[in-house]
């Protein structure tokens, strides 16, 4: 499903213009990485749990030439599903 395919489905189940569901999701998604950029959690009771976490830098190596190279310090989003998750 694209990102124009979930917006209908969503301004079809809402009831929502697919303009509002539209800036709906963009104000879910900006404020999902706000939170995960202040390395906290957004819980969904019902969906998961979203949460920032911080990557250590590490030594990694590049498989082609054997060169050791140094990987940056880097935030990540993690997402764990909730256990009553019905799929």
């Amino acid at each position: 499903m694209k990102k124009t395919d979930f917006i209908d489905a969503v301004a079809e189940k809402s009831g929502l213009s697919k303009a509002d569901a539209d800036k709906a999701l963009k104000a879910i998604t900006e404020t999902i990485c706000e939170v995960a950029g202040a390395k906290d959690k957004i819980s969904l009771v019902g969906f998961g749990t979203f949460e920032g976490k911080t990557r250590p830098a590490r030594e990694a190596r590049n498989p082609s030439t054997g060169a050791t190279i140094q990987v940056a310090e880097k935030t990540i989003l993690k997402f764990k599903p909730s256990a009553s998750l019905d799929l």
